[in-house]
């Protein structure tokens, strides 16, 4: 099956459009990957070939759609493990905190104007330590996440991401953190324009929204709400780095009014699996062993919603931007979700069987830019469609 992922690319039946086809191509991986998992341990090739078979006749959106389905039946699931770890079912969920979170650049920023009562309310969990957490989300479901010293041999590896314990094919391994940006609010992301210049925890998708995770960090030893302002300090001297083309854009992007992620979510701080944005890039010669994979969680499926670790910022729904070559421009008044509201994530999944080893996904960098010295793309061709 690991062969026909591979050469699915060249199939003629993909568009012709560079970067919409890497997308396919990635969903059609992704569809044979999840849909492998979603078989369970019992798989035999006969199951394989099916996979490929169905791989091959299903349109696009046909792939897509399951691909979500995949996803979300592995988070629900994951979602229910936790439940069961954290929550006392024969005790009445009462609040463990009604405090307001801290303020800091971020909720300026937004445009809060002061404390706000209109906090949900924190229920109580047990008082486990984020290890303890850990070590009984891997007794649950073989694996679990650690954040230790990179095996990568370059001096600006520092820490990477590894799977402690076991995980097959097309599992779903971690979830990317932070704050989402549609591209109608890409002037908010901190440091803006130059938002790369001091944070290497941004992400992008394949429909522009942005994922900065330098907000969550390590997550934290509580179920609390948070809204996204324990940060660091990205911003520039704007004074000393501010270029022709930065002025540009500031001209041509006249900032919105203020908006708001809200009065936060309650979210499990102590996620395990909420650490993708600490995953490295792979070393020379050596293959990733996770891919990105977009993934709208459904904001009606409430009990699951403190696993997530995201919040949004502005309304997504609000403005709908469309993407034109290099440009994002307003188009329309609203994005209507037919589905219902969802959050516009990103979680890392298996292309391989994991075993105590270390999380390596290709970051795919532009070049059209100067890439660190330390890269070295896995598939120029994948790079060069991908930022098309």
């Amino acid at each position: 099956m690991f062969q026909a992922v591979r050469t699915f690319a060249r199939s003629p039946r993909f568009t012709k459009d560079p970067r919409k086809l890497q997308f396919e191509v990635d969903i059609n991986r992704l569809f044979m990957y999840t849909s492998y998992n979603n078989l369970g341990k019992n798989v035999d090739e006969a199951d394989a070939e099916q996979i490929i078979d169905m791989a091959s006749k299903a349109s696009f959106a046909d792939q897509q759609k399951q691909v979500q389905e995949n996803i979300h039946n592995q988070i629900k699931n994951l979602c229910t493990v936790m439940d069961a770890i954290l929550l006392d079912v024969n005790e009445p969920q009462e609040s463990q905190s009604k405090a307001t979170p801290s303020r800091s650049g971020l909720s300026f920023a937004i445009g809060r104007n002061g404390p706000t009562n209109n906090h949900p309310d924190v229920p109580k969990t047990r008082p486990l330590k984020r290890t303890e957490l850990s070590q009984r989300l891997k007794d649950s479901i073989g694996y679990t996440l650690d954040v230790k010293q990179s095996r990568i041999p370059h001096s600006e590896a520092g820490q990477g991401l590894f799977l402690n314990g076991e995980a097959t094919v097309g599992s779903v391994i971690a979830i990317y953190p932070g704050v989402i940006y549609s591209p109608a609010y890409y002037r908010y992301i901190p440091g803006y324009p130059r938002v790369d210049a001091r944070n290497t925890y941004l992400i992008t998708r394949y429909d522009g929204t942005v994922i900065n995770a330098q907000p969550w960090g390590f997550g934290g030893e509580t179920r609390e709400l948070w809204d996204g302002s324990k940060m660091l300090d990205a911003k520039l001297n704007r004074d000393a780095t501010e270029k022709g083309s930065d002025r540009f854009w500031k001209m041509l992007s006249k900032p919105l009014e203020s908006s708001r992620v809200g009065n936060g979510e309650v979210l499990e701080r102590r996620n395990p699996l909420a650490l993708a944005h600490f995953a490295n890039h792979p070393a020379k010669d050596t293959l990733p062993n996770v891919m990105i994979c977009p993934y709208d969680f459904p904001l009606t499926e409430k009990d699951m919603r403190a696993y997530i670790p995201n919040l949004s910022f502005g309304n997504a729904e609000e403005v709908n931007m469309r993407r034109f070559g290099s440009f994002w421009f307003r188009w329309g008044s609203r994005n209507s979700e037919s589905n219902g509201p969802v959050l516009k994530t990103l979680v890392l999944v298996a292309t391989t069987a994991l075993c105590d080893e270390e999380v390596l996904l290709n970051y795919r960098l532009s070049n059209s830019k100067r890439r660190p010295s330390w890269y070295t793309p896995v598939d120029e061709e994948e790079d060069q469609r991908r930022w098309s």
